[in-house]
């Protein structure tokens, strides 16, 4: 079965609450379907973030786009989502990360861990809210029964493995970290790499007894360049991707280049090759992703 496209938009800035408002007002009108927020310092806080957003939207629903878990205990966390789920009328969406920036778990004061323990982390956290949700008694109560879905996002085995098992949308970062960089600093891996990893979530998912086509996969697109020369432009974002050749720049769904008409077939594509359907574009992107949006409505 062929999954319909959704189109979030990740915002990232906060000039002011009306300046806020106006943004998100802008982005239901250019049709996207999600409003996120990311979970990173100097940036907007989430849970308020939405909230504001819902007051003054009425299509779009609205998700976190990853909370960061180091910054979060697991009680504390489901008090958040319940109340902003009810807040927003059941339009939330819950997006969980590992997270990757060491600096800002340093900033926080917060110990930043191994990446075994920001998993473990991550599944105890899965694990907490669907205990606390479960419970009839737990206060207070999101709107939606018996959580908000639920997006993890990842690249390697164990966390694809805790998607494939928990999640209603499974979300693909198709980087990894840069060899011999600072922590945090990654480079898209080849679109066969990325095939692999999707691969290798549709076989965790039928280890786990759930069908292949059961939860939606998402992909956020770091560049969107209206430009008439797709390999110039290519070339040009080469550091995205050291390693990779031109051919699989130009072939990556990280990157979108091209007229609006010839980017809304790279999205069909991506959605034949990896069955990504739900793709995420930076603040910085909103407008010029919109023509590709009104190109894709309804398909």
């Amino acid at each position: 079965m062929t999954r319909p496209f959704r189109f979030g938009v990740n915002l990232l800035a906060l000039e002011s609450g009306e300046a806020w408002r106006e943004k998100c007002r802008r982005a239901e009108r250019l049709g996207y379907d999600v409003l996120m927020v990311p979970d990173h310092l100097g940036m907007p806080a989430p849970f308020p973030a939405l909230v504001a957003a819902a007051e003054v939207t009425k299509r779009p629903r609205l998700g976190t786009f990853v909370l960061n878990l180091g910054f979060w205990n697991p009680t504390l966390l489901a008090r958040e989502v319940a109340t902003c789920d009810a807040l927003t009328g059941g339009r939330l969406e819950l997006g969980l990360g590992t997270g990757y920036v060491k600096a800002e778990h340093d900033g926080a004061g917060l110990p930043f861990g191994s990446p075994k323990e920001r998993v473990d982390h991550l599944e105890h956290t899965v694990g907490e809210l669907a205990r606390l949700f479960g419970d009839p008694e737990q206060q207070p109560r999101p709107a939606q029964t018996p959580r908000p879905p639920l997006l993890l996002g990842g690249n390697g085995n164990r966390l694809l493995r805790l998607a494939a098992r928990h999640a209603d949308i499974a979300a693909f970062t198709g980087a990894a970290q840069a060899p011999g960089q600072p922590p945090g600093t990654m480079h898209l891996i080849s679109p066969e790499a990325l095939e692999e990893r999707v691969a290798a979530y549709r076989g965790f998912a039928a280890d786990a007894g759930r069908p292949a086509d059961g939860a939606e996969l998402n992909y956020l697109v770091q560049v969107v360049a209206d430009s008439g020369d797709r390999r110039a432009t290519a070339r040009e974002l080469g550091r995205y991707g050291p390693e990779l050749s031109e051919d699989a720049l130009l072939a990556h769904p990280a990157l979108l280049l091209g007229r609006p008409q010839e980017m809304a077939e790279q999205l069909r594509a991506h959605r034949e090759r990896f069955g990504l359907s739900y793709f995420t574009v930076l603040e910085p992107n909103m407008e010029v992703f919109a023509p590709v949006i009104q190109e894709l409505h309804g398909s």
